[in-house]
């Protein structure tokens, strides 16, 4: 009887033991997020990268704790509907959406999916969340409104006999709308005329930016997705008319642009991680989350196109004064 005893006492001890390792590895948990980025430019780069840096700085590294799907629609709305059904279909912990067009596609496949979006201007507008405050649903993440009456004012003071603002932007995108409508707001408040050019898909945009020029004294560009991918082609006919060109990001500045004051891409993407691990780590409800804008805005101005445009940088600007081909070569 005894020697039962202390067999059964073993067993327990061990079947303890084996049990306890086993709660050991359940700890070590490890998540799939699924990452869809609507198409390739500088800007939206950043922000992904800002995201993966983020991730690692916290202990997940792709292929260590974290699995990362990483897909881009390449500006195609066929394709995001694809990559938000293959997100699904996988079952992915989170989603990471980068821009309005991948969010609003990965929201139309799910509502119990967490998705974290970066590089939207505004959830509300784009019929995304309830309120900046509480969103309400299973999105959340961070915006990147732009400084946009501080952009009008560079816009003036670096080119203070403007009459006439041309804004050019694609008329699909609610972030583009809704900035370029704060603008112009602005700019009738001091009586500077507005005229507007929209584009449905890059195609369009040489003979937007063509047919513009001869109607304006400047030009406001957006946090546009197309244009952004396409600043190079903006400059081209530009510059030759002699028009200045103030754009929603630094990156469109360094492709093309002359000036802009923004956000920095890649520290949204940074916040981007952060809300997406108290989600994954501590099970943070997105329904009340608030939407987080940047707090940090950076000055940015295109020092060979203002030469060619004649602008003079005021002294206090100067230190934000760059050459895009300078860095390159560095």
């Amino acid at each position: 009887m005894k020697r039962t005893s202390k067999i059964l006492a073993v067993l327990l001890a061990l079947c303890l033991t084996l049990g306890l390792a086993g709660c050991g590895e359940k700890t070590q948990q490890t998540y799939t997020i699924g990452i869809m980025q609507l198409m390739d430019h500088e800007a939206l780069n950043l922000a992904q990268q800002g995201f993966i840096d983020e991730l690692a700085a916290r202990g997940y590294t792709n292929g260590d704790k974290v699995t990362l799907l990483i897909e881009n629609g390449q500006g195609d709305q066929n394709n995001l509907v694809t990559i938000a059904d293959k997100f699904v279909s996988e079952n992915v912990d989170l989603a990471f959406c980068i821009a309005t067009p991948s969010t609003q596609a990965m929201a139309s496949k799910t509502t119990t999916i967490p998705i974290v979006a970066t590089a939207v201007t505004s959830f509300t507008e784009a019929g995304l969340v309830q309120s900046d405050e509480q969103p309400g649903g299973n999105i959340t993440g961070t915006s990147d409104m732009n400084p946009i009456t501080d952009q009008i004012d560079l816009l003036l003071q670096l080119c203070p006999d403007v009459q006439t603002v041309g804004f050019l932007y694609t008329s699909s995108e609610d972030n583009s709308t809704l900035q370029c409508r704060i603008a112009k707001e602005y700019l009738e408040s001091k009586n500077i005329a507005t005229v507007e050019r929209t584009i449905t898909n890059t195609n369009d945009i040489q003979q937007a930016v063509t047919a513009i020029v001869g109607e304006c004294d400047a030009i406001y560009i957006p946090t546009d997705n197309n244009f952004a991918s396409a600043m190079p082609t903006v400059n081209d006919v530009t510059v030759a008319a002699g028009i200045p060109v103030i754009c929603g990001e630094s990156n469109m500045v360094k492709t093309g642009g002359t000036a802009t004051v923004g956000i920095t891409y890649y520290g949204i993407g940074q916040a981007a991680a952060d809300m997406a691990l108290d989600i994954l780590e501590n099970g943070a409800n997105p329904a009340t989350m608030p939407i987080q804008g940047s707090s940090e805005f950076e000055y940015c101005i295109n020092g060979p196109v203002c030469q060619a445009l004649n602008i003079t940088v005021p002294e206090e600007l100067q230190q934000y004064v760059i050459d895009p081909a300078a860095e390159q070569a560095e």
